[in-house]
């Protein structure tokens, strides 16, 4: 069988392949091979320049060239590490004798060639890999999927600041608030949540073997390397302020084993998995909403909601975005839980794991875009609101009889319990109650021109607030 979108074994390259291109080129294993090779780089040209008398300062004409073998890196690159990984059996081995090959013809480079991947384990090049294309997922898709749909609820709070809401505790009815509170709050859940992810500092090491500078320190004793691994790891990435860096631009680790510690890798996907677990609980409080006729869906000509029943239109992006966000959640739950443990200085466990670093990452992406566009196809039915809030007078026994406390009124709870509790409570009930109470008649005014609908305290003012 040939590899197609439609025979792939994961829906995310398959079903959902076209919804996932800008993530495709970071988290694949092309994209860990490309922020291989420039790692590699990186390394090889601050080496040229940390004053060896063994290795001179490259010419501006290598140094482009080589700046050129990452800015272009392509698939037909990719594949011809591949091939090199037939014969090696061991990946990173495979990206050094691409790069070498690429040096035939050039004698400066030629001359040079013993510096790539020098005094190097595997795990220098593979750390700092995972951290940029952590760093490239996060910046180009992960927060601003995350910012979109911040700003769609944000607006959404703005426009529905005032609109009133009955709500639901306990699934049963409770004091009002509006539309747009409600949206705020998840803005405000969710911008938390957001400035965490970004906070996570992205973290890589360049030590050696077990993390002592072994290899390093025999070949130039006196050299400070650990100062040189810091410089190489924190200056900022090629292209980003000057075309002469060859840094990493990640934050430097100065203690790890064979491999850097993953512990920012646990905090950034805990992150991420408390934004998708507040998106859960939005995807389900909308799909109620739509359930009990408050927003209504846009129609999509040719769209089907049921093969035998006509009528519906369902709530399907909301239910997508459910689902994948918890796919998204259980990989990065795994991941967090898992990488920071490695047996002694270094077992294999995590080199397989962390090839899914994608996959949760894939998931949580599809499921803002499925949240994305059920947002966007909601119409609010301020109808199907005022006649649930008009069959709801019992939620005044609230605020009547919190007035009937501040005037000493003697069992004020128990009494509106007593007109209220399981019973269908008209306007007139509660009215004739209010007409009876031993409270200033100004009070009494202001709870007989109360309604459920202007029962709602400060939810619009918190609602434009945010």
């Amino acid at each position: 069988m040939n590899f197609t979108p439609i025979s792939a074994l994961s829906p995310l390259d398959g079903r959902y392949a076209s919804k996932l291109n800008a993530l495709r080129p970071l988290m694949s294993e092309q994209g860990y091979m490309h922020r291989r090779v420039q790692v590699e780089m990186a390394w090889f040209i601050a080496l040229s320049d940390a004053g060896f008398a063994e290795f001179k300062p490259l010419s501006p004409g290598a140094r482009s060239y080589l700046t050129g073998l990452v800015k272009n890196f392509s698939e037909a690159d990719a594949v011809a590490i591949k091939e090199f990984e037939k014969t090696t059996n061991h990946d990173v081995k495979a990206v050094e004798y691409w790069i070498k090959s690429k040096f035939q013809d050039r004698p400066e480079l030629e001359k040079a060639a013993e510096f790539v991947h020098f005094a190097c384990t595997s795990e220098d090049i593979n750390n700092t890999s995972h951290a940029l294309q952590l760093k490239g997922a996060r910046a180009q898709v992960i927060l601003p999927g995350l910012d979109g749909l911040i700003e769609k609820l944000r607006e959404m709070a703005h426009s529905f600041a005032e609109v009133p809401m009955l709500s639901r505790t306990h699934g049963q009815t409770a004091s009002p608030t509006t539309v747009g509170k409600e949206m705020a709050n998840v803005v405000m859940r969710l911008k938390g949540c957001r400035d965490k992810i970004a906070a996570v500092a992205l973290m890589g090491k360049m030590n050696g073997a077990v993390g002592n500078y072994n290899a390093h320190l025999s070949a130039w004793p006196d050299f400070d390397w650990e100062a040189f691994a810091r410089k190489v790891v924190e200056t900022p990435e090629l292209g980003e302020t000057q075309a002469s860096q060859w840094g990493l631009g990640l934050t430097f680790q100065p203690y790890s084993i064979q491999i850097e510690p993953h512990d920012y890798m646990a905090e950034l996907f805990d992150a991420v998995a408390r934004s998708n677990t507040i998106l859960i609980d939005l995807s389900r409080d909308i799909w109620g909403y739509v359930s009990l006729g408050y927003f209504k869906q846009r129609l999509k000509a040719g769209e089907i909601g049921s093969s035998t029943m006509p009528h519906k239109v369902n709530p399907i992006d909301f239910e997508n975005a459910e689902g994948n966000l918890g796919l998204a959640n259980a990989v990065l739950k795994h991941l967090s839980e898992k990488l920071p443990i490695s047996r002694w200085q270094r077992d294999l466990t995590d080199s397989t794991v962390l090839r899914n670093m994608g996959v949760g990452l894939g998931y949580t992406a599809l499921a803002h875009a499925s949240l994305m566009t059920g947002l966007n196809k909601l119409e609010l039915n301020e109808e199907a609101l005022a006649t649930d809030l008009d069959a709801a007078w019992e939620v005044l026994a609230e605020p009547i009889q919190t007035v009937m406390r501040r005037y000493g009124v003697q069992g004020a709870y128990e009494k509106l319990k007593e007109v209220t509790r399981g019973k269908t409570v008209t306007a007139a009930d509660l009215h004739g109650l209010i007409q009876g109470l031993e409270i200033p008649q100004a009070d009494k005014d202001r709870l007989l021109a109360m309604t459920p609908g202007s029962y709602v305290g400060k939810a619009a003012e918190l609602a434009r607030r945010v």
